[in-house]
């Protein structure tokens, strides 16, 4: 499908791709109407800026497709990838008006885009979007939380695989699929976005999911299209259990 062919497929939000788990989700049909009347849809080729840090925000939205990176930049000018934004991650924060990050398309990105001032006074009047907002809020601190143990206490190995299994969890979810046994999915970084968001050189990611694939805890197919025969190995690879916690 191609990109302006997605975006103007979305115009219908009950058949919305990311409909079961974006801000909407918990909307019944009289508070979709609503939202119809105040979203628009953008989209951004790849490398492209959606929204510079500091700058005002005029919208709140949820990414139907494609991945962007949230990224910090220092005064001496170093950066550091902070965040990714995958399908149905809410974009910006209502009540503020400025953007905290850099907010860049990683691939070629399309967002349900919502008007912010009336998305926040239909906040105040419809629970369902303030209720499902909160859960996606808490879940990105939990999930913030979790990549502080990746990044701070895993071996190179273990952060490459905690990686991978992220994006396939969130892909299986997406497809309404349970997230086990195998899993097939396209990752949506460059080993480059993978080094910088791991803090670890091109050279080791190259080497690590070399070692994966020759260990046969994921099959490759060019560089982004991966099959994970068992899902369960790449928890283990990645430190962790079937839920998410860490091994003892």
């Amino acid at each position: 499908m191609l990109h302006s062919d997605l975006a103007h497929s979305t115009q219908d939000c009950e058949a919305c791709p990311i409909r079961h788990r974006a801000v909407c989700a918990r909307c019944d049909a009289d508070e979709l109407q609503v939202l119809e009347g105040i979203k628009y849809y953008r989209s951004f080729e790849a490398g492209q800026t959606v929204v510079w840090a500091g700058d005002r925000m005029d919208f709140v939205g949820s990414v139907v497709s494609g991945v962007a990176t949230l990224t910090q930049t220092m005064e001496d000018g170093r950066t550091q990838m902070v965040g990714l934004l995958l399908p149905s991650d809410f974009v910006g924060r209502p009540g503020r008006d400025g953007a905290a990050y850099d907010v860049v398309a990683t691939t070629n990105l399309v967002i349900c885009c919502f008007r912010k001032k009336p998305f926040e006074q239909l906040m105040e009047t419809t629970p369902h979007i303030a209720q499902r907002l909160l859960q996606m809020t808490l879940d990105e601190l939990d999930a913030a939380r979790e990549w502080m143990l990746v990044l701070g206490r895993k071996t190179a190995r273990e952060k490459i695989a905690s990686l991978l299994a992220i994006v396939a969890r969130r892909d299986a979810t997406l497809n309404l699929l349970t997230p086990n046994g195998k899993l097939v999915f396209d990752l949506p970084m460059t080993r480059e976005a993978m080094s910088d968001y791991l803090g670890l050189t091109l050279e080791t990611v190259s080497r690590q999911m070399s070692a994966l694939k020759r260990d046969g805890v994921i099959v490759l197919e060019g560089t982004r299209h991966i099959t994970v025969p068992d899902f369960s190995r790449l928890l283990e690879e990645a430190g962790d259990d079937s839920d998410g916690g860490m091994l003892s």
